[in-house]
């Protein structure tokens, strides 16, 4: 994990963390080519040329933003999808690893 990323995350919980982390992994885990990651104005972002995947920490609940997801809601119906189109998952949620990494592949490889 790139060191900005490491120091914006360490502010929030070992739980949001753990699941940032978790989420992190399934983004790498979805493609085979290289991700590069960053912060985007202050947020952790992974961009395969002008695509991206913003995962957005908060006090109880991460936010993605993955192009794809508003494609899967039909299989996402235990999180919130806001109006932006953005996933809610809260820490008390399992993560839908096979969905998000279908996800995470259309968003960065269309």
């Amino acid at each position: 994990m790139k060191e900005e990323v490491q120091e914006y995350t360490q502010k929030y919980s070992d739980d949001i963390q753990k699941l940032f982390i978790d989420l992190r992994n399934l983004v790498y885990q979805s493609i085979p080519c290289e991700i590069e990651e960053k912060l985007w104005a202050k947020i952790p972002s992974y961009y395969v040329e002008e695509k991206f995947i913003r995962i957005i920490p908060f006090k109880d609940h991460i936010n993605i933003e993955a192009k794809a997801a508003v494609d899967y809601k039909h299989q996402l119906e235990q999180y919130k999808l806001t109006p932006k189109g953005m996933l809610q998952i809260y820490l008390n949620q399992s993560i839908a690893d096979i969905v998000l990494i279908t996800i995470f592949r259309d968003t960065l490889m269309e």
